[in-house]
């Protein structure tokens, strides 16, 4: 169990609903801030930026180990996509002042050690490590040294590389946190999600497990609260005239309000896992069977098969006593739809 702001994160509470920013403000402060003001209306416990300059990400080279190859960003330059998708250091203050105001929490992945300090100085109540960073054990122990609770997503990772990331952020941490079972494709196909890793990593880590899902629709979020996540992170964009590195694989508002209803059914759906019957179930025992006169019989009559019958509703006797009370004498008269009680029985 983490906390973030106060909000305790596990299985025992709904889940915890993360709208990520990322690119998706088109290099517009304002797009960013009405963003952050959608997320809240929406219903996110969460609005997570991305804490980068480009020249902290790659280099500003020419050679072809520079160029993506394939995939979404296909011939781009790996300096242009991050210096395009950026959030300005510049924005931070304004958007973690705005999401205080409104009241939603707001954190971020650093991408390095510069931007660690500036969510640490700007009262970041958590840090994110991305999937593509979980080999980056020098930043994982850097942001764990600030006492804050990490969350940290597994793309790719193997399970020695996720082993390696949180023996680092054990040691050098607070103990808190929580792992995200993520598939880095953008977009991520359903039958890709892999979504039973989640009890995978929950059997194996003594951690809470949440998704970081890339995919279209619900259904692995939904399939992952089923199987214990207790937090869904998903990117989130204003809307479908914003057109940027992150779009495609972004969710829009009515898709987030949608999220954060059903996640929250699904979880209460689960229940305690206990032998403890609702209170709404215990009127219907009435409906049950239970054991019923179906025959007149005088005093001193024999009870036989034929003159009890096993029907609804449930107001005799139970069925399981059936054995016992054959060939005992009633010690009254009853009458066709009398209910059978021991006390009409002798023994």
């Amino acid at each position: 169990m983490i906390k973030i702001k106060g909000r305790e994160i596990s299985t025992f509470n709904k889940p915890y609903i993360i709208a990520e920013l990322s690119a998706n403000h088109s290099g517009s402060i304002d797009i960013a801030l009405d963003t952050i003001k959608t997320a809240k209306e929406c219903g996110a416990d969460a609005i997570k930026l991305q804490t980068y300059k480009a020249n902290s990400m790659t280099l500003n080279s020419e050679k072809d180990d520079f160029l993506i190859k394939e995939g979404l960003w296909k011939g781009k330059r790996l300096y242009d996509l991050y210096e395009e998708a950026s959030t300005p250091y510049e924005w931070h203050e304004e958007l973690f002042h705005y999401a205080k105001k409104i009241g939603i929490t707001i954190f971020s992945s650093p991408f390095d050690e510069t931007a660690v300090d500036l969510l640490d100085e700007l009262g970041a109540p958590a840090f994110k490590i991305a999937s593509f960073e979980i080999v980056d054990l020098p930043l994982i122990k850097y942001a764990a040294s600030k006492g804050k609770p990490l969350l940290i997503s597994t793309g790719m990772a193997s399970e020695n590389e996720i082993d390696e990331a949180l023996d680092v952020a054990k040691e050098y941490g607070n103990g808190e946190i929580l792992l995200f079972h993520c598939i880095s494709n953008y977009p991520t196909v359903t039958e890709d999600s892999n979504i039973r890793m989640i009890s995978t990593l929950r059997d194996k880590y003594d951690f809470e497990i949440g998704l970081s899902d890339h995919t279209l629709d619900e259904t692995a979020a939904l399939a992952a609260v089923s199987l214990g996540a207790c937090a869904i992170e998903k990117h989130f964009i204003l809307n479908d005239k914003i057109n940027g590195p992150d779009s495609s694989f972004s969710i829009l508002p009515e898709d987030l309000k949608s999220l954060k209803i059903k996640t929250n059914e699904c979880w209460q759906a689960l229940g305690s896992g206990k032998f403890i019957r609702p209170i709404t179930e215990k009127k219907n025992k009435v409906f049950r069977r239970s054991l019923y006169f179906v025959k007149n019989m005088k005093k001193g009559d024999f009870i036989t098969k034929d003159n009890v019958k096993r029907i609804r509703p449930g107001y005799g006797i139970s069925p399981k006593f059936l054995d016992q009370i054959l060939n005992k004498k009633v010690n009254k008269s009853v009458k066709v739809g009398d209910r059978v009680s021991w006390e009409l029985i002798d023994n």
